[in-house]
Order: C-alpha cells, then structure tokens, then sequence
C-alpha cells in the first residue's frame, strides 16, 4: 500500500480486497515511525482515526486525507497557526470537509500551516533533505504526502502555498480555478485568489479528488493526440537557477521527443506587472481579512503579517483598484494568447527548497497565473539521486479544469515512460 494511489486504494476497499481497517492501520504506522521528524501535523489522534472507519463507501472508501489547518473540522482544533485561536474547536466541518467524510475518505488530522495561511512559517521540515523548507502554507500537508502519512490531501493557494510545497516535496498539485470550489469554513485570506486545492500521487487521483468536490465537473477522455503545448518564461526567466532552469528544459526536450509540439511563447511588456499587483492586493485584502485579530490582538501577530498590514496602510484605495483594473484588463490578453494552446508550461518555482524553515523563497512563477484565477497544476519531475525535486507547471485557461487534468495526463506518461 506504500505506493498505492487513492484511486486503487478505494477500488481495492470497495471490492473486500483490502478494508479500511487495514488502509488505516498502514498508515498510522507509518505517521508513527516518521512523524517526528517530519513534524507534518500540528493535530493527529490514532483514536480518532479509527473511530471513523465503521462505515466506509463511496468515490474515496477508506482514502485517508490530511486536511491544513485552516480548514474547520469537528473533530479537531482549527487554529491557523495563531495563539489567538489556540484550542478553537469549530462547530461543524468546512464544506470540503464534509464532502470528503461523505464520499467515504477518512480524516487523519490537521496539517500544520503557516499563521493565517500567509509567511510566518512553523516546524514542518522537508522529506527530502530535513534542512530544508516544505515550502509555504500547505507545508504539512505537502511534507506530509511526501512521507507517507496520507495519499491525499488538502491544501489552499493565495500565492504559492500549494503549487510551492508541490515543488520542493515532488508531488503532484491541482489548484483549480477560482470560485469551483467551496471555500465555506476556510478561513480567508485574500478572496481575489484564494483557492482550494489538493495533492495526489497521481493524476487521476487529482481528478478523482476534482469531482468530489467540484460536483458536475466534465469528464475529459484520453485526447489521443500529440499535445499542442505553449512555454512562457515571463520576464522574471533570469531569476531562476541554472540548475533548475537545465531540468525544466530537459522535460520540455522529452516532451517534443514525444511528439508533443511546443511553442515558445513571449508575453507584451505589460505583464510585467502582475507581480507586484498580486503583492499588492494580497496585501490589501489580506489586511481586511485580519482586522479583528489586528484590533484585538496585534501583540499575537507575527511580524511578518504585521508588516502586510503595514503595508496595506500605506497603499491607497486608488492604488489597489488601479492594481485590480490592470489585472482585469490584461485577462482576455492573455486568454487570446493561450486559448490555442492545450496547455502553458512554466517552472512552478525558480529554485530548489531552500535550506533552513524561516523563509520558503518567492512564489513569482506560481503566483503569476493565478493573479488571473486560473487553473494550475505542478507536475514532478525526475531528477538524479540525492537532488532535491523540481516541479513543471501547467496552465490552463479559465474553466479549463477538466481539459487540463486530461493533458496532465498525457504529460505525466510522456515525462515518465
């Protein structure tokens, strides 16, 4: 079962091959034997574990799931990495949470975050290398997948904080377009572009996830076809490690040595300022979002978040709607300039996973596309023993979700046969 996704692992429990008993029991025993260095979970009860596996069926019979923690649940603390909400027990699960308990997964505690799904990061460490970064916001429930502990897991995206973690952990991530999926009980950060997503260990089982919890979201077949494929470095290409930079450019050589056609693709002047009006209404929004911890509690705040807020207060009203009008204006741009094509390739993040837990590195790649709500997905990719992982991101348009998991698909079996 070690390397099992969740879709054979549902198949296997709703056919008596295996019973959810046994699926749990795994991977307790696993969370037992890495959890301490791992460090993936600020709430884990191997009780409350096995009390939910009396009944199980449905799309994810048996799946364990780890859920971040910014997600309300019943059955644990929901705390955003914040003393203010120290022991906080919800009332009821978020949306997403119920949707999974409904479809037979089995909950197998919270992941740590950073505070309020923003910088200021806590003490997950990286399987790969444990002195380096999982990445951001969705660390534990990345490092977590990583380790073994669940082969499914939710996360959320602002910025980087899933697609990120994805990267650094060698998973793969969907992070779907803004507004398919509930975001009811999550705690919000900047509404423009926070999203829920999610990790598998394959592709089908990011799409199996997908239509959990995106209730009547098409399915896309096979293509059967040789991909028509675009690549865009945006123009922060020279910010990316060589290193990084070599493997990227492999794959994309693997792809076309596949027969997948590729073309590279060179965005208007324009665009170069995405970057900075994500920041910037990131800012804005997330310092609304935090008002009442702020007036409440501004000495239980980390400095990185006061520093948002800080920021926020020196940004104007005008300059924030000029920010938000930009990115209006460039998206139908930049739809006309992708629409061609099955999908955008990039570099998920510039760089490897930094050593040391303090910082997690810039999200600019990830970060880019989803100033403009779009699907995103990182795909990872080989690399040679003892290094660290790397990931390949792919785009899709608007809306595009089910389109993009199939060509995920196709790139996957490209990239790994």
């Amino acid at each position: 079962m070690k390397h099992l996704d969740a879709t054979h692992i549902a198949e296997a429990v709703r056919s008596g091959v295996t019973t959810p008993a046994m699926v749990a029991e795994h991977f307790i025993a696993q969370i037992k034997r890495h959890e301490r260095d791992i460090q993936a979970f600020v709430s884990f009860d191997p009780q409350a574990v096995r009390q939910q596996i009396s009944r199980i069926d449905g799309a994810l019979a048996g799946v364990p799931v780890g859920i971040k923690d910014i997600f309300d649940t019943v059955d644990h603390p929901t705390e955003f990495y914040s003393p203010i909400y120290q022991g906080n027990r919800p009332s009821r699960d978020a949306h997403v949470v119920a949707l999974l308990r409904q479809a037979g997964a089995v909950i197998m505690g919270k992941t740590h975050t950073t505070e309020f799904a923003y910088m200021h990061t806590g003490p997950t460490r990286n399987p790969h290398d444990l002195s380096c970064t999982p990445g951001s916001s969705s660390a534990g429930s990345a490092a977590g997948m990583a380790s073994g502990f669940f082969p499914l897991a939710l996360g959320t995206q602002t910025a980087g904080s899933l697609l990120k973690p994805a990267a650094y952990c060698g998973l793969y991530a969907f992070k779907p377009s803004l507004g398919l999926v509930s975001l009811e009980g999550v705690k919000p950060l900047a509404p423009s572009f926070d999203t829920v997503g999610w990790y598998g260990r394959s592709i089908r089982d990011l799409g199996l996830l997908a239509r959990v919890l995106i209730p009547g979201l098409p399915v896309v077949g096979p293509l059967g076809r040789p991909l028509n494929l675009g690549f865009c470095r945006t123009s922060r290409w020279d910010d990316v490690d060589p290193s990084v930079a070599q493997t990227i450019e492999q794959a994309i050589a693997q792809l076309i040595a596949r027969g997948h056609h590729l073309s590279e693709v060179t965005l208007p002047e324009a665009f170069a300022v995405v970057f900075d009006d994500h920041q910037l209404i990131n800012d804005c929004e997330g310092a609304r979002s935090l008002t009442k911890e702020f007036q409440a509690h501004p000495e239980r705040l980390s400095a990185s978040t006061l520093a948002m807020i800080e920021r926020a207060g020196a940004t104007t009203w005008e300059q924030e709607s000029a920010a938000k009008a930009r990115l209006t204006k460039l998206a139908p741009l930049l739809t006309q300039i992708v629409q061609p094509f099955d999908g955008m390739l990039s570099v998920s993040c510039g760089m490897v996973a930094p050593t040391g837990l303090a910082s997690t590195g810039p999200s600019d790649f990830i970060k880019f596309w989803g100033a403009f709500g779009w699907p995103q997905m990182n795909i990872p990719l080989r690399r040679e023993e003892g290094e660290l992982p790397v990931g390949l991101q792919l785009v899709g348009v608007f809306r595009g979700d089910a389109g993009l998991l199939s060509v995920a698909q196709e790139l996957a079996d490209s990239l790994e046969n």
